[in-house]
């Protein structure tokens, strides 16, 4: 007697060809299309490193275009001041404009950055979790 013949000993011998073996689960609940984009991401798999790496390179993007046009605002005053003799005479309430710009018209220009900045990595991080959570 063979292995089969003791496990189901009713049945003749066993069938050639292709055989079709089903679970005794098989009311089971399917899980269709695999794992979701916030289990890749919790994961950590490729497509989850993926997706936070895009998210990285997107917000260092954002933070260079805002420093850099930090930068040209200030050297497009650091030119007034140095190119403009006019301006360097200028006085506003007895105080030199040059000064006046260094050292209290900067801070607009910070605020602003930073309002920009600010408004620009919602955006992305928005954008992100859009697609994380598939809404």
């Amino acid at each position: 007697m063979t292995t089969q013949d003791s496990l189901n000993p009713e049945q003749g011998p066993p069938a050639t060809g292709r055989v079709r073996v089903v679970s005794p689960h098989s009311a089971a609940r399917r899980v269709l299309g695999g794992a979701s984009v916030s289990e890749e991401v919790a994961e950590q798999s490729a497509v989850g490193e993926v997706m936070v790496q895009s998210l990285i390179r997107s917000q260092l993007r954002l933070a260079l275009v805002v420093s850099i046009g930090f930068m040209v605002a200030l050297m497009i005053g650091w030119s007034a001041i140095r190119w403009v003799p006019a301006f360097r005479t200028w006085q506003i309430m007895g105080i030199p404009a040059p000064w006046l710009m260094l050292g209290v018209g900067v801070y607009p220009v910070i605020g602003a950055c930073a309002w920009l900045y600010v408004r620009a990595a919602t955006k992305n991080e928005n954008r992100y979790r859009d697609l994380v959570d598939e809404k």
